[in-house]
């Protein structure tokens, strides 16, 4: 007979470990097999997994049951995370693509305020990763297979000034305030017009 200790320390990691991941059902298809006796049918899951600090995952899962698929998706799609840089925590540091197979998805940084303007799959994969403010759209497939591949695609595109600057052997402030400069030429220009 178990000890009653036992069972209540193993409940309470479980729960810590839900606490600090949060996870997305994207998308559930049921396949069917067909054998001898008729059809025999299973369930596909997709999920997304992410911790809204930066890190995010994704997985698919195969089971008879729905809630199996979900939890086999779930640990495929913990053991994927990757990180991700992002701008003050809430956005993106630049615009990027993404693609695979037909999905083509296109991402760009936002001002505070604007919130999360995206579809479906996409969205779930920025509110796993914790972005507050991003403009997106999908320009090619609707599969939700393929706009999440996309998508991982692009956000593993981002780099952070602070990578940036490591490779090019320069400070980050160099590059900042030359982002800064850039983007404020335009209206030097105007101004004198």
């Amino acid at each position: 007979m178990a000890r009653p200790n036992e069972n209540r320390g193993r409940k309470r990691r479980d729960d810590d470990d839900r606490d600090e991941f949060v996870d997305k059902l994207v998308f559930i298809n049921r396949v069917a097999a067909t054998i001898k006796g008729g059809r025999r049918f299973s369930f596909a899951a997709l999920v997304v997994v992410g911790d809204q600090k930066g890190r995010v995952g994704y997985g698919h899962g195969k089971a008879r049951e729905v809630p199996e698929a979900i939890r086999k998706a779930t640990e495929v799609a913990k053991k994927t995370m990757v990180r991700i840089p992002l701008r003050e925590g809430r956005t993106l540091h630049h615009d990027s693509n993404g693609r695979h197979g037909a999905g083509k998805v296109l991402m760009r940084a936002a001002p505070p305020g604007v919130g999360i303007i995206a579809g479906g799959p996409m969205r779930a994969v920025f509110e796993c990763l914790g972005v507050q403010d991003v403009v997106a759209k999908s320009k090619g497939s609707s599969n939700p297979y393929n706009m999440v591949h996309a998508t991982m695609d692009a956000l593993k595109k981002q780099t952070s000034p602070r990578g940036v600057a490591a490779k090019r052997g320069k400070k980050v402030s160099d590059l900042v305030a030359r982002r800064q400069d850039g983007a404020s030429a335009p209206d030097a220009v105007n101004s004198d017009a």
